[in-house]
């Protein structure tokens, strides 16, 4: 660990508050424990997750660190007991359970994936969040396959524009909502099948519309709330209700019957508190399945704007405006 620092500047509030609570900070260097590595961060992707956590809503997992960011791309400086030595020196992307927004952050080595030679390193540091949330529910959880269709709510999100991504790749008919028209024309640019105005129209009715009365095969939910019970409407029998966030209330009232009746599934996960263990077995089978499209060049994210780590504050303040489309991201 020669060349690297004992110090290093991080953004680490001491109390939740605004967006100004993220300042610069000196903080000692991680060192790797086994089976980690030591990143030099190059940029860190900013998550609607971090905003929970600065204002004190989404306290880190025990043992993670205060520092917040939960993806990052950069360099492996320093390796820790049990890591494979061809790793070292090598160009990463990395999903954290937290220290993303700092010039150095340790990682599990099983949650890095290699940054292809055409990617750069903002790319990078956008994807794994967004890729690991929308891979392990979308076709873990709601078991979504070619020919099936899906309703997204957010659809010009980090989430959104990934689903979406996926979706084209994966011949997905995809429908999402948003919330103006100028972001529906957007998401349409981007590749969904459609997209409907939830201000302007009723989305159940669209989506009814758009599949003859039939539903949708999956629903990717970030609301909750009072969106539930109408999510379940746009499915179709058989159909799978997949929770990823509550945006919109954490409780819902919904019609068991109408479960019973038409065999919905209703399900969820959040992927912060996983363990390492599970977050390696899908980092691997993103390896191998998605991957290949990021080498290739037809899977890139969606970048909103990039701010250098010392305006924090202000690409917190861009996430809560809610305008943005695609991902925000720091540079270190």
């Amino acid at each position: 660990m020669s060349e690297v620092p004992e110090t290093m500047q991080a953004i680490d509030p001491e109390a939740p508050g605004g967006p100004e609570v993220l300042q610069l900070v000196e903080r000692p260097v991680p060192r790797p424990a086994a089976g980690e590595v030591l990143i030099r961060v190059a940029a860190a992707g900013v998550n609607r997750p971090d905003v929970l956590q600065r204002k004190g809503g989404y306290p880190p997992p025990p043992g993670a660190p205060s520092i917040p960011g939960l993806e990052i791309a950069g360099t492996v400086v320093a390796l820790g007991a049990d890591v494979d030595e061809a790793l070292l020196g090598q160009r990463v992307c990395a999903l954290l359970a937290g220290g993303g927004y700092a010039q150095y952050a340790v990682a599990p080595a099983g949650q890095c994936l290699p940054v292809p030679a055409g990617l750069d390193m903002v790319e990078a540091a956008a994807i794994p969040e967004t890729l690991f949330t929308v891979w392990t529910n979308l076709f873990e959880r709601a078991f979504a396959t070619e020919g099936d269709s899906v309703l997204l709510h957010g659809g010009t999100s980090g989430i959104g524009t990934m689903a979406i991504a996926l979706a084209n790749i994966f011949g997905l008919t995809i429908i999402v909502t948003a919330g103006s028209d100028a972001k529906c024309a957007r998401a349409i640019e981007l590749g969904a099948t459609h997209a409907i105005n939830y201000k302007t129209e009723d989305f159940v009715e669209r989506v009814k519309a758009i599949t003859d009365g039939k539903g949708v095969t999956a629903v990717i939910d970030m609301v909750g709330g009072d969106y539930v019970p109408r999510n379940l409407q746009c499915l179709a029998d058989d159909g799978r209700h997949v929770s990823i966030a509550v945006q919109g209330g954490a409780q819902a009232t919904i019609p068991l019957f109408e479960i019973m009746r038409r065999r919905l599934t209703l399900t969820g996960s959040t992927l912060r508190p996983r363990d390492t263990a599970f977050k390696t077995l899908v980092a691997d089978e993103i390896g191998r399945t998605v991957w290949p499209h990021v080498e290739a060049g037809r899977l890139r994210p969606i970048i909103d704007r990039v701010f250098p780590l010392a305006e924090a504050a202000a690409a917190h303040a861009r996430m809560e405006e809610g305008d943005h489309v695609g991902k925000i991201v720091l540079t270190v």
